[in-house]
């Protein structure tokens, strides 16, 4: 998910072309065995041919000093600081340092960085969710820290055990005030979206929402849609986010802060992104890859998936591209999660419904 040059190029998923490519190649070389296998793959020959679009202006962000992360106040002493990839925020509030997550990307710069605005401790630690890219870190808070997150945070951790990632000596249900100081952060948790535990975020004072790894300003979202482990409650909390009055987004990952605006833009996405998927399953007609594969049903349904992903592709990336970062790398891989969450979770089934 990142935009650093220390970071290699995204792979570009295999469309028609390479698809095509690969199946007159294989039919063009005798069988050799497992020699050849890496010479066939379609991911292989996209990635070498892959050329993106260039990033449009609304997904660019403040550049990153040389020393390695940006620390700006929001309003009201709360800061959110990034490395161009990651993002957290931190809240002072005369009684102490609150910070939310600890990337290990951005590491002990955390530290750094919150040196540079106040010399008062850090006193509580706030987990949005329990994955690593996001809280791997945390371990360099101090022990006695009060460590706050979802219930299902604290299960989560327990079950891998790692030392990066304290458990929290804290934990909620639905929701919780922390107030610190003169300071007060709003946690919210409104079922499963992109984690089963990930949770919002409010600063009423300063109208500052966290969510992290659901609205990705000024690009689309990552692939397979975040790779979310429930596509309708991550659909959802875009409709939750815009319930908070807020006017500053902090999303956890790349360039820039966000916007309402942005918001809205990423549900927009998706609506259209959901449509296409729809009207693909409808139109694709499986009847050939049948007669291709009489005898190897996983060939049929997997020409099938990828027909029909490419086609919801198809249908969404010219209104994206050169609007939201990344369209033309993305698109391919958050159409499939939303097929198939179409297909699992709502019952869109297509030609593979209920039979008489």
């Amino acid at each position: 998910m990142s935009t650093t040059k220390d970071q290699p190029e995204p792979t570009q998923p295999p469309n028609r072309r390479s698809i095509l490519k690969y199946s007159a190649l294989a039919a063009s070389v005798p069988a050799a065995g497992v020699l050849l296998e890496p010479l066939l793959r379609p991911g292989v020959a996209a990635a070498a041919e892959a050329t993106y679009a260039p990033v449009p202006p609304a997904a660019r962000g403040p550049k990153i000093p040389e020393k390695g992360y940006l620390v700006e106040e929001i309003r009201d002493r709360l800061y959110w600081l990034t490395d161009g990839t990651y993002q957290m925020i931190f809240l002072v509030t005369g009684a102490g340092v609150i910070v939310v997550d600890a990337p290990p990307t951005i590491g002990h710069n955390i530290l750094r960085a919150i040196a540079e605005v106040t010399s008062q401790p850090i006193t509580h630690v706030v987990y949005t969710h329990h994955h690593a890219d996001h809280i791997g870190a945390a371990g360099i808070y101090p022990s006695k820290a009060v460590r706050i997150a979802h219930e299902r945070t604290r299960h989560l951790l327990a079950e891998v055990r790692d030392p990066n990632r304290p458990l929290p000596t804290r934990v909620f249900s639905d929701s919780l005030r922390l107030e610190v100081g003169d300071q007060l952060l709003k946690l919210s948790y409104k079922g499963p979206n992109h984690s089963p535990d990930n949770i919002f975020i409010y600063a009423p004072r300063q109208r500052v929402l966290m969510l992290a790894d659901v609205v990705f300003p000024g690009w689309v979202p990552f692939m397979n849609l975040a790779m979310s482990t429930d596509i309708p409650g991550w659909i959802e909390a875009h409709e939750h986010a815009l319930e908070f009055p807020f006017q500053t987004y902090v999303g956890g990952h790349l360039t820039r802060l966000g916007t309402r605006e942005d918001v809205e833009i990423q549900r927009e996405y998706m609506h259209d992104l959901d449509r296409n998927a729809r009207a693909a399953i409808a139109s694709v007609d499986p009847t050939p890859m049948f007669a291709q594969y009489p005898d190897n049903p996983w060939a049929v349904f997997k020409a099938y998936l990828d027909a029909v992903t490419q086609e919801a592709t198809d249908r969404t990336v010219p209104a994206w591209k050169g609007r939201l970062g990344a369209a033309d790398v993305f698109t391919f891989d958050n159409a499939y999660a939303m097929f198939e969450s179409l297909r699992i979770d709502y019952g869109v089934l297509g030609p593979f419904g209920l039979r008489p």
